[in-house]
């Protein structure tokens, strides 16, 4: 018979590690609780939970003191785990553990400043716990005037109007860099991002008293709908003033050049299925491109690492179809993006795939061909990747070229604008690698031109691969 797992208890070292009953992240800094076990080859297999998700019934708690890692704990995580090997079936304990687990974040978050007293009642503590559902995660609170439209709302989507008040929750990314998510007001996920007391948010000093006072009551009542609603009101009422005065502004100017790429761009036009065409759960089609959903561990940069795919990354043939009709191009791929990735870089793929559009009575098999082909490829190199397909038609009689579909900057705008949580892109630290360079054999200059459009240092896959 097998040896009981053991059980351990220390503080996330990172925001890594996700929680095996809830599937949340656990915050770093905050207490977790491990299941150690040996794994069918003898490997040491270990399961982290929070405090309140650990699965009793089938772990069932030695004496406290001998959990391993137990005296390296603060006081009132001790006291914590001796209430939950006391009374592991009781409700009112669950409610305690989960005001302990807050009270040791809070402390994470609010190092180095004035510390928010909760209430040491069982009833506001099992309030509190019941509002924030889920673990929070340490960040700062920022609170400024966006400088440009160019951030859009990690929550809603919808563009966040220059001048106009946005939060932001900043906090290291698993490879140590800074990382701003920008929300607007009312979209502020106030449930996961526990807000200190509102004089201490980075910028509050400086915002109007209007909007002062806005922060005072989404802390006093985040939860209430008529506060929501107030601040819409206000927030929307900026948004109408900036998009009629936008409209009379000139078109964006890339290297000095108009650019005819104009985004409109709402969540409300993101959808399941690319024409008739079924996706799968973490893939999504806005217009004529098909986009991979931001996967765990996917960090916006300022720092953008951009890739074609076919020819490039990877070795595929049009006479070949199916998910798996493809090899690495050059064996330093892995090592080369996960080196990238590890400096701080967000990997990014633009491809472009017209035969999704073309084959009207085979487009689900087009589909299934290269969406299978890009998430095998990403499964094999284990870093992850966001992923852009163009599946718009080229120039052709009485049709003008899709904007998604390189040349045309389009997926490059909409990732920059819509999907790097306002982070403005760094061009001078930024590249682009391609195949089609317009060389002798080239197919065509599709990805020169489309770096050139957008203002990228461009790299060919030989020079760069083999180098």
């Amino acid at each position: 018979m097998a040896p009981p797992p053991k059980v351990v208890a220390e503080y996330a070292k990172s925001g890594r590690s996700s929680c095996k009953n809830c599937g949340k992240a656990i915050a770093a800094g905050s207490l977790r609780v491990g299941s150690s076990s040996k794994g069918p080859r003898e490997s040491d297999l270990m399961k982290w939970y929070h405090l309140d998700c650990f699965p009793l019934q089938d772990h069932p708690l030695a004496v406290a003191e001998e959990i391993l890692g137990f005296s390296s704990l603060k006081s009132f995580d001790l006291d914590a785990l001796r209430k939950l090997e006391a009374t592991a079936s009781s409700e009112q304990t669950v409610n305690e553990l989960g005001k302990t687990d807050w009270d040791a974040t809070e402390e994470l978050e609010e190092k180095g400043s004035k510390k928010r007293k909760l209430s040491s009642t069982d009833e506001a503590g099992n309030e509190e716990f019941t509002k924030r559902n889920s673990p929070v995660v340490a960040h700062k609170v920022v609170a400024e005037y966006a400088k440009s439209n160019r951030s859009s709302c990690k929550n809603c989507r919808n563009v966040i109007a220059a001048g106009s008040l946005r939060l932001g929750s900043s906090s290291k990314d698993p490879r140590g860099f800074d990382l701003v998510k920008w929300y607007h007001l009312d979209c502020f996920p106030s449930q996961s991002h526990l807000l200190i007391a509102v004089e201490e948010i980075t910028g509050f000093s400086s915002l109007k008293n209007s909007d002062q006072d806005a922060l005072r009551k989404l802390e006093a009542a985040a939860s209430s709908s008529q506060i929501a609603m107030e601040v819409s009101k206000r927030d929307g009422s900026a948004i109408e003033e900036f998009e009629e005065k936008d409209s009379k502004k000139p078109k964006l100017l890339v290297d000095g050049k108009k650019n005819d790429f104009k985004m409109a761009f709402s969540a409300s036009d993101i959808k399941d299925r690319y024409k008739d065409a079924t996706l799968p759960p973490n893939w999504k089609a806005f217009k004529t491109l098909i986009f991979r959903e931001q996967e765990e561990g996917l960090c916006d940069s300022e720092k953008i690492a951009a890739f074609d795919f076919d020819g490039c990354l990877a070795n595929t043939s049009v006479k070949r179809i199916g998910p798996d009709a493809w090899s690495l191009m050059y064996p330093s791929v892995p090592e080369k993006l996960q080196g990238l990735y590890n400096s701080g870089y967000k990997l990014v793929i633009f491809t472009n795939e017209s035969n999704i559009e073309r084959w009207k009575n085979k487009r689900q098999r087009a589909v299934d061909s290269k969406i299978g082909r890009l998430d095998n490829f990403i499964k094999h190199v284990k870093v992850p990747i966001q992923v852009f397909i163009a599946c718009g038609l080229g120039t052709g009689k009485d049709q003008s070229e899709d904007p998604f579909r390189k040349p045309k900057p389009g997926m490059w705008r909409l990732m920059e604008e819509h999907f790097n949580s306002g982070i403005a892109v760094a061009m001078d630290h930024s590249f682009y690698v391609g195949d089609a360079a317009g060389r002798v054999n080239d197919h065509s200059d599709a990805d020169i031109k489309f770096a050139e459009a957008v203002g990228l240092k461009f790299h060919v896959p030989e020079e760069f691969f083999c180098t």
